[in-house]
């Protein structure tokens, strides 16, 4: 387990960038960053994939205790009604002596990970077969791989992302956020173009955003259009990335959140998680998000709220 990019000092540099008001910190054997977020109630705290607690370092259970007590304290100089943490330790919570509550998970609980180690035929044999092909026989089918670092170039993300959403359900972030994500230097925006037998003009059918970060390449959003579908844009695209990951000298590729293993046939994931799930990686579990909280009855309206706001917003 190695710290996420999410808790790391270019995520609040990120942060930074965004307007928000953050609070990191690196000690023996942890590191957390802490956004302060703002509702109508109030602040809260929230840590993305955090506190990030090193394993294997005992007693782990003092470890995360002292982390807490700091935690709590930048709370409550900054009166907060509540923390939101997403540990990657699934018993993170055990011992901690706060009242909780399990909330909806932010970032993935489950996730799909490929190793990136051996030589490159190692790598191939993890790799689909037929999805290799089509990445083989790309260029002869009209498909170039371009990737750019321009910000302005996320509109190809937003407007393929924006059919899939209203099709899914699936909620999106501002282009204000997708273009300062994409202006940090861990961020590649990778764009499949298609190009008709004997026409000049090509069409951005597929786009991906990745970050890269210590040995990790993080595939967090992509989009593809109905024509991209066709010429299985997405699947050439993931080849391509984990191609790029892997002459990086990165280790390892997190194709960013599965669906559960109960989830149903309705999941908005399900599709994208069988996808995933041709690769031989492997599944890594997260604690999931928790709210621990300070101030209960601000909380329980703040709850009841925001529940009524994704009700709508399913509406």
């Amino acid at each position: 387990m190695e710290i996420p990019i999410t808790q790391s000092k270019e995520w609040a540099n990120l942060q930074s960038e965004l307007g928000e008001k953050y609070f990191f910190e690196v000690g023996n054997n942890y590191q957390f960053l802490a956004i302060l977020k703002n509702t109508p109630l109030g602040k809260y705290l929230y840590l993305p994939y955090g506190p990030f607690i090193e394993p294997g370092k005992n007693p782990q259970k003092i470890i995360i205790a002292r982390v807490m007590r700091k935690i709590r304290k930048i709370a409550n100089n900054n009166k907060v009604f509540f923390i939101r943490i997403e540990p990657q330790i699934s018993d993170f919570t055990k011992n901690l002596p706060y009242k909780m509550k399990k909330s909806t998970d932010l970032n993935p609980k489950e996730t799909w990970i490929l190793d990136l180690a051996g030589n490159d035929d190692e790598l191939k044999s993890k790799l689909p077969s037929r999805l290799c092909r089509y990445h083989k026989n790309a260029e002869k089918n009209g498909l170039t791989i371009e990737i750019s670092h321009n910000p302005d170039d996320i509109d190809y993300l937003i407007n393929l992302q924006k059919a899939l959403a209203n099709k899914k359900g699936i909620n999106t972030f501002s282009k204000e956020y997708l273009k300062t994500e994409l202006s940090q230097p861990f961020a590649s925006l990778y764009l499949v173009k298609y190009q008709p037998p004997e026409q000049n003009i090509s069409e951005v059918v597929a786009a991906g955003l990745v970050f890269d970060y210590s040995k990790t390449r993080y595939n967090l959003q992509g989009a593809q259009s109905e024509q991209g579908r066709k010429l299985h844009a997405t699947g050439i695209l993931t080849i391509q990335l984990i191609k790029d990951a892997k002459a990086k000298n990165l280790k390892y590729f997190d194709f960013w959140g599965i669906a559960p293993d109960d989830a149903s046939d309705n999941h908005p994931w399900k599709g994208f998680t069988n996808f995933k799930k041709t690769f031989a990686g492997r599944e890594v579990k997260y604690h999931g998000t928790t709210d621990i909280i300070l101030k209960p009855l601000k909380y329980n309206v703040y709850r009841v709220i925001r529940n009524i706001n994704r009700l709508l917003r399913r509406v």
